[in-house]
């Protein structure tokens, strides 16, 4: 299915999942949708595995956890999602050295909590791993020291970004 991406979220600098300065990053970018998902694009490279070929499914969780946690961005652009819990179910290997997406969706949303669901997947588009999530919401001055907004959170713009994704 085609996505018509209608805006692009923020990295951070050293995130490992989507960090821009971390040279062990996944290099996550977000996209928002017109349907109101949140989709992103990844690689895995060598240094990801757990096993030979085979990323570590704890950076599986880490890429679902922001994919996840970043929905609320859509309709709060002003909220961050802190985990309260997350659930995956791993359905397939994911492959180091591949180009990856996730979608994800929020499912509940109240004043201080949000919840979600979200899915990794396989360059084919199979589902390789199922996960859902709580979040409380925080004011990012109560999550993150010093001025990260300012010196650690910016919207890259030095790149061609897609018009649509096909998951």
């Amino acid at each position: 299915m085609r996505y018509k991406v209608i805006k692009k979220q923020n990295n951070s600098a050293r995130c490992v999942v989507c960090g821009t300065e971390n040279k062990l990053s996944l290099n996550t970018r977000f996209y928002e949708t017109e349907d109101g998902h949140l989709t992103c694009t990844f690689r895995t490279e060598d240094w990801h595995q757990s096993y030979p070929g085979r990323t570590h499914g704890g950076l599986s969780a880490a890429v679902l956890d922001e994919l996840i946690g970043r929905t609320v961005c859509i309709q709060e652009p002003d909220c961050w999602g802190v985990t309260v819990e997350l659930n995956l179910k791993y359905k397939k290997p994911v492959p180091t050295e591949a180009n990856l997406k996730g979608i994800a969706r929020m499912t509940r949303n109240t004043r201080k909590i949000f919840e979600g669901e979200g899915q990794l997947l396989l360059p084919d588009g199979t589902v390789a791993v199922e996960a859902t999530g709580k979040y409380m919401k925080m004011p990012v001055s109560q999550i993150a020291e010093g001025d990260f907004v300012d010196s650690e959170w910016y919207l890259l713009t030095n790149e061609e970004d897609p018009e649509e994704i096909d998951l």
